[in-house]
C-alpha cells in the first residue's frame, strides 16, 4: 500500500542525502525541505507565507475569519541520520488532512516550524515574536516508544509532555597510581559516579527516567585512580511531584527545570472522540520528548498530539524508524477528524 502521505515522507527522506534524513536546522536540506512544502501547499490551494525566522505557513481561508485558527504541523529538520518520520510525518500528514477536509468555518493552517530538534528555535521565535496565535494545534508524530505496538493501538492521544531538569554532578576522590595503591586504601571518583549512575536507574522506576549520558574523568590517564568524576544527569517524569521527588532522592536541586506541560482537554478530546468512532482504546500516553505542542501549549494555545504506532519497537532518531502506511493513513484519518470537530463554527 503506498499512499500520497508515504510519497512524500519519501520525497523529504532523499533530501540531504547520506544514511538516514539528514536535514539539520538551518541548514540548505532543510531550506530545500521547506521549500518543497511550501510548493505541497501551493499545489493545494493553499495561502503560503514564512516569518521572520523561516517557519511556512499554509492557511486555508474559512468562511468566517474572524474566528480564530486551528492549525497541525510539525517540523522538517532532522538531527544526523535521523528517521524518516519524525517531524516529517506531522507536516504531511497535517497537509492531507486538512486536503480532505476542504474549507471549513474556521481558517485551517498547516505549519512547518523550523529547527525543532535544536530547542524547538522555529515554535519558540514564533510565540515570542507575539504573532497571531491560533484558536487550536493539533500535531501527529510517531511514538518514540512502543507503547501503542504492546497494546496493540495503531494510534493514541498524548495527554501531556514530561516535564524535565538537567544537571551535572560531581564526585571527588583522591589520585593515586593504579598499580601502587591497595584496593582497600582507595578514594576512587569513578567508583562513586558508578554507584550514582545504578542509584538513578533504580530512583527513575517505571513512572520517570534518568539517564547520564556524559562522563568527564580526571586526571584522565589508564594509569591513575580517578580523582574527580562529573557526570551529566537527565531526569524527566510526567508531573511536578515526581520530578521534584526524584531530584530530591538523587541529592539535586528540583529547580531550574521545564515543567511537564498538559495537553488541553478539549483537542485531547476531539482525537479520543475519532478513536472511540473506530473502536480504538489506547488510552492516553505521556510524551517523554519534547515537541513544539509543547511550546504553544506553555504559550497558551490549546493544543494537542496524536501518536502513530511505531513498529520498530519505538526506535527514534535513527533510520529504524517505522509506522506502516495503514496506520498513518488511520492516523490522517483521526487528525482530519478532530480538526473537523475544532474548525466547526462553535468550536
Amino acid at each position: 500500500m503506498t499512499t500520497p502521505v508515504d510519497e512524500r515522507l519519501e520525497r523529504l527522506y532523499a533530501i540531504g542525502g547520506g544514511a538516514g534524513a539528514n536535514r539539520p536546522g538551518f541548514s540548505e536540506a532543510e531550506e530545500e525541505a521547506l521549500d518543497l512544502a511550501a510548493a505541497w501547499m501551493e499545489d493545494a490551494g493553499l495561502a503560503v507565507s514564512r516569518d521572520g525566522v523561516g517557519n511556512v505557513v499554509g492557511r486555508l481561508a474559512g468562511d468566517e475569519p474572524a474566528l480564530t485558527e486551528v492549525w497541525t504541523g510539525s517540523h522538517l529538520d532532522s538531527v544526523p541520520e535521523g528517521g524518516k518520520f519524525d517531524g516529517a510525518l506531522g507536516v504531511v500528514a497535517g497537509l492531507e488532512a486538512v486536503g480532505r477536509l476542504g474549507r471549513r468555518p474556521r481558517t485551517l493552517g498547516v505549519v512547518v516550524f523550523r529547527a525543532e530538534e535544536t530547542g524547538c528555535h522555529g515554535s519558540r521565535a514564533f510565540v515570542a515574536s507575539g504573532g497571531p496565535l491560533p484558536g487550536a494545534y493539533v500535531e501527529a508524530h510517531v511514538e518514540q516508544g512502543s507503547r501503542l505496538a504492546a497494546a496493540g493501538a495503531p494510534v493514541g492521544v498524548v495527554s501531556g509532555i514530561a516535564g524535565y531538569l538537567r544537571r551535572t554532578v560531581t564526585f571527588d576522590g583522591v589520585a593515586g597510581h593504579a598499580g601502587t595503591t591497595p584496593m582497600a586504601e582507595r578514594d576512587d571518583a569513578l567508583v562513586k559516579a558508578a554507584e550514582f549512575v545504578l542509584r538513578a536507574r533504580v530512583a527513575a522506576g517505571d513512572d520517570a527516567v534518568a539517564t547520564v549520558g556524559q562522563v568527564e574523568v580526571e586526571p584522565g590517564a589508564v594509569n591513575v585512580i580517578p580523582g574527580r568524576v562529573t557526570v551529566s544527569l537527565d531526569l524527566r517524569a510526567p508531573d511536578g511531584e515526581r520530578l521534584d521527588a526524584l531530584a530530591r532522592e538523587l541529592g539535586v536541586a528540583p529547580v531550574p527545570r521545564n515543567d511537564p506541560i498538559p495537553m488541553d482537554a478539549g483537542v485531547r478530546a476531539a482525537v479520543a472522540e475519532q478513536l472511540a468512532q473506530r473502536g480504538i482504546a489506547a488510552g492516553e500516553l505521556v510524551s517523554w520528548a519534547g515537541h513544539d505542542a509543547g511550546v504553544l501549549a506553555a504559550a497558551g494555545v490549546p493544543s494537542g498530539m496524536l501518536f502513530v504506532r511505531s513498529l520498530a519497537g519505538g526506535a527514534s532518531h535513527t533510520p529504524e524508524e517505522y509506522s506502516s502506511p495503514e496506520d498513518v493513513d488511520l492516523a490522517v484519518e483521526v487528525l482530519a477528524g478532530a480538526l473537523a470537530r475544532l474548525s466547526a463554527r462553535g468550536s
